[in-house]
């Protein structure tokens, strides 16, 4: 089976043309509890440096920016971008940039990098070449939480599962997994540079 391939910024472009906010991301009360389980799963009181990953229009960013003594929110969306520095503003502990998963990723080191509904729209190999940089990215000790909606989407190249079983596989002896959670529709791993 041929894989599939991962879905461009111009699909990205086409989705917040046609709606600001396409999955409901302020309203949902879906996105709203698993938002709070995604804040409450994680073990750091504070972090030093943090990254967002896909922080499309910035309701998850505002949450984690509380955790965070410096926090930068990416998407691959000028328009999600710009809407999230909007509802981010008061905040001096957040920028943002825009970056095109996994080619684009700022350099630096991050004791939190944050991938919440992202990776599935990788392909495979794409994701594995990800899960390379990220781990050079995250400080020892530093956790990289990955939250995933699990239910199979015809566009994207991979289910949540798959994306969450490959960098358990990717990561062995390398990192360890402190606390996984797995709700009806989504799935929420942490992880722990060792």
């Amino acid at each position: 089976m041929e894989e599939k391939k991962s879905l461009n910024p111009e699909y990205f472009k086409d989705v917040y043309a046609a709606n600001e906010d396409p999955w409901n991301f302020e309203t949902s009360e879906y996105e709203a509890a698993k938002y709070s389980v995604t804040i409450a799963s994680l073990p750091g009181e504070k972090y030093e440096n943090a990254l967002e990953i896909g922080c499309s229009i910035g309701v998850l960013t505002q949450m984690l920016a509380e955790k965070c003594i410096r926090l930068l929110a990416t998407d691959v969306s000028e328009k999600a971008l710009n809407m999230a520095a909007k509802r981010c503003a008061e905040l001096d502990n957040v920028s943002f940039q825009l970056l095109s998963f996994p080619k684009e990723l700022p350099k630096g080191q991050y004791d939190l990098i944050m991938i919440s509904e992202v990776a599935y729209y990788l392909s495979y190999n794409d994701w594995e070449y990800a899960m390379k940089i990220l781990l050079e990215r995250i400080l020892t000790g530093g956790h990289i939480v990955l939250v995933h909606w699990l239910p199979e989407v015809h566009d994207y190249p991979q289910t949540g599962d798959e994306v969450h079983n490959s960098f358990k596989r990717f990561m062995k002896n390398r990192m360890i997994n402190i606390s996984s959670e797995r709700r009806e529709n989504y799935r929420i791993d942490v992880w722990e540079k060792l």
